[in-house]
């Protein structure tokens, strides 16, 4: 039934479908309406005018209003154009569908079979379809059976989930916890038994872990396994703090041997093992203590010892230079009843004259270095820096001369002041003496190389700098063991303190005073530069000890200048004095000493040093009895003086242009003494009468007569004059660029008086009947040039 309503319903709707085509083509073929004209039977169906008309539910009513609202639409226009009635529309329209109705009928018979054989398949289909939905139907059961098991599933995975979580936090824990407290039987091993070793540093890390895992850990303080496993902990602590306190103490020892380089122990030994430190400052305060005395004591009497041999070594070195005596003011030839007689000036200049000792600020004083001497056997031990013997064979190397050995020919080596120490061995081979500044340059260089290298490795290898301290120091304690002994040791610095504290009181050398100030100065730069503070407060002690003593000194050649018995410094010789001398190279060397430094009260000092050497020296001149004798004196010695400071100071200071004036006033001066020795009638009547004038109504007015004898004079003698005073200049004068350039004053002077002479003559009545006499300027200019020309 239910197939046969469906074949129905299809063939209905497929006579549907046809009717309107077929309607519209036979009504195309009677009446041949255009293709735009709207079929009005699309719209009423099978319904007659008649079924129509007598329906009662039928209403006309506005029935115009949608014919005129129609009347515009293209089917209803093409209907009313053709006159055909409403009536004949629709039963054409009836009539098709008839027709159409029949041939559908006729096309369904045709298709029977088929319809037939559909209707199987369908019914086939049908009850595939029946089973599919009883299967499905159980399938669907199951699935939701599955799902609530799949739910109960996820509920316990995720149950099992957090169990295992919690199971693995709990794992985690607790194997960090054996981990830590377990002992394993091969770290035990060699704690025990095993050398002291890379390995066995390693152990000592892993114990020290365990240690402080249960010292710091509350929980662990609870477990019952700690009361198993603490007290093999603790044995296994003391027994790696006897075993490492006792490697230290072998390595300290060595330290003690002689001949030993403390800095490749310390570089390449000790710091390779600084964690026993660690070790011993968390697990064995006590044990470390004792080490930590132990290696103060140890370094403080090996470096003592060290720097009193070096100290020892430099003094064999040690070139005198002054006593008390080598004072600017005292007599060069003053001889005591049981003194010596005094050296000579020339042999004792460096007394006075800084030299080259100026070199060791800048480059290091000469060092003899022979091939085969490159080590210094009581040094060996001590941190001094290869490089020196490297510069030293490099430079060997380039020389032109060959080098023999055991030769005692030396070779000069330059070396800023911050180079390495001197070694003493090299240049007691060679019998070379140093000044005392130099010896003090190389101590404290030394001193300086040896406490930055202690420093550092205290702070390396302690983590405590203080001990540095500890060493150098004048009093240590020292821990032994179970008690404490106090002993008083006598560290670098008071055996530095206790040499320099019996050098300085015999020292009156005031230039290499002066020198080890200012090397003390560069030291203290070097050590900024560093960033090395611990030897601030010993570099700032030595720098107070070294001004008073230099003060002092100076003091001693200023009470000489100003006690100096001047009888028996003078001599007589006009040329430059010796104690003017000393006194001009004294302050040079002390100048150049303060170009860079700008001490006000070092220059202070020297203006007081200039005062009493400008009295002394106006004394010794007023013994001469000639005034041109006395300016002599005084020009040599002031040119002199000029000519050293020049030397310190080429710029000029305050001291060298003082006496740049006091050589301008005397020079005047001796031209002036000079003159009247030969032309003094000339210069008398150029000074009281060539000044008046002829015109002018004076008692007694300027003759021929008066100047005729001067003219004549002159005319005859002025070459031989010069050629005196040429002489008198060249005998008179030590520097004879100085005796030139007075002698070229003089006759300048000369000139300008023979001039205002040759003026006065013109103004006298009659005064050219003498013209015949005159000498020409151009002849006067000439001996002047002439005589210019020979320097």
């Amino acid at each position: 039934m239910f197939l046969w309503l469906q074949i129905e319903l299809s063939g209905i709707s497929t006579m549907a479908d046809a009717a309107p085509n077929q309607g519209d083509n036979s009504f195309a073929e009677k009446n041949e309406t255009p293709k735009n004209v709207f079929d009005l039977g699309a719209f009423v169906g099978d319904l007659t005018f008649e079924e129509d008309a007598s329906g009662d539910d039928i209403s006309l009513e506005g029935l115009e209003q949608e014919l005129e609202e129609c009347k515009n639409h293209d089917v209803v226009a093409n209907i009313l154009s053709k006159g055909t009635t409403l009536r004949e529309y629709t039963k054409g329209v009836e009539n098709n569908l008839r027709q159409v109705e029949l041939d559908s009928i006729q096309d369904y018979i045709k298709e029977s079979d088929n319809l037939v054989s559909l209707h199987d398949q369908i019914r086939d289909c049908d009850a595939i379809l029946s089973q599919m939905e009883t299967l499905l139907s159980g399938f669907q059961a199951e699935i939701g059976s599955i799902s609530s098991d799949i739910k109960i599933l996820q509920e316990k995975s995720m149950d099992m989930g957090l169990k295992l979580k919690n199971r693995k936090v709990a794992e985690s824990k607790l194997a960090k916890f054996v981990e830590d407290i377990i002992i394993p039987p091969r770290m035990m091993d060699i704690i025990v038994d095993g050398e002291v070793n890379e390995e066995y540093m390693r152990s000592l890390e892993i114990l020290s872990k365990k240690l402080k895992f249960i010292g710091v850990d509350p929980m662990v303080k609870t477990s019952k396994a700690l009361k198993d496993v603490q007290p093999e902990l603790e044995k296994l602590r003391q027994k790696a703090v006897s075993k490492v306190f006792d490697f230290l103490v072998q390595k300290l020892y060595a330290l003690r041997k002689p001949k030993t380089n403390i800095q490749i122990i310390q570089q390449s030994v000790l710091l390779k093992y600084k964690y026993i430190i660690s070790f011993l400052k968390r697990h064995g305060k006590e044990i470390y203590n004792e080490v930590r005395a132990a290696y103060i004591d140890t370094m403080n009497k090996v470096l003592s010892a060290h720097f009193r041999a070096y100290i020892q070594a430099l003094e064999k070195l040690q070139l005198d230079i002054a006593t008390s005596s080598d004072l600017i003011g005292v007599e060069a030839r003053s001889t005591g009843l049981f003194s010596r007689g005094r050296e000579p000036l020339k042999n004792r200049s460096a007394v006075f004259a800084l030299g080259d000792r100026i070199n060791i600020l800048k480059v290091f004083l000469p060092l003899v270095v022979e091939y085969g001497l490159l080590c210094y056997s009581g040094l060996s031990s001590l941190p001094i820096p290869t490089s020196l013997v490297v510069l030293a064979v490099e430079k060997l190397c380039h020389l032109s001369t060959p080098l023999f050995p055991n030769s005692i020919t030396g070779y000069v080596i330059l070396m800023e002041i911050d180079q390495p120490a001197l070694i003493p061995h090299i240049a007691e081979a060679s019998s070379l003496k140093y000044p005392y500044e130099v010896l003090f340059r190389s101590l404290h260089k030394l001193l300086m190389d040896t406490a930055t290298s202690e420093y550092l490795f205290c702070d390396d290898f302690f983590g405590e700098e203080s001990i540095f301290y500890d060493i150098f120091a004048v009093g240590i304690i020292t821990a032994l063991k179970d008690r404490l002994l106090e002993s008083l040791k006598r560290g670098p610095f008071a055996v530095i303190d206790e040499h320099f504290n019996s050098i300085l009181p015999n020292c009156y050398d005031a230039i290499g005073l002066m020198l080890m100030i200012r090397i003390i100065h560069h030291h203290q730069l070097i050590m900024s530069r560093r960033r090395i503070p611990c030897l601030d407060s010993y570099l700032d002690k030595v720098n107070i000890s070294l001004w008073p003593r230099f003060k002092m000194v100076f003091d001693l050649h200023l009470s000489s200048l100003r006690n100096a018995n001047v009888k028996t410094l003078w001599e007589d010789d006009v040329h430059p004095h010796y104690v003017m001398r000393r006194y001009a190279e004294f302050a040079a060397s002390l100048i150049h000493l303060n170009v860079e430094y700008g001490d006000g009260q070092l220059e202070l000092n020297m203006e007081r040093l200039r005062m009493a050497v400008d009295d002394l020296l106006t004394k010794l001149a007023k013994l001469f009895p000639k005034p041109k004798s006395q300016i002599v004196f005084l020009i040599n010695n002031y040119d002199m003086t000029i000519a050293v400071l020049k030397e310190a100071s080429p710029e000029g200071g305050k001291i060298q242009l003082h006496y740049e004036e006091l050589l301008k006033s005397n020079t005047a001066l001796f031209v002036e003494e000079l003159l009247l020795e030969h032309f003094s009638d000339l210069i008398k009547f150029v000074k009281t009468r060539a000044s008046e004038d002829s015109s002018s109504t004076s008692e007694k007015p300027i003759t021929v007569a008066e100047i005729e004898p001067l003219v004549k004079d002159f005319a005859s003698r002025w070459k031989a004059a010069i050629e005196l005073m040429h002489k008198d200049v060249i005998t008179s004068f030590s520097n004879f660029l100085c005796g030139m350039e007075i002698l070229r004053a003089a006759l300048t002077q000369l000139l300008l008086y023979y001039t205002r002479l040759s003026d006065s003559i013109k103004r006298v009545a009659g005064g050219s009947a003498l013209n015949k006499d005159l000498v020409s300027i151009s002849s006067i200019m000439y001996e002047i040039k002439k005589y210019s020309r020979t320097f």
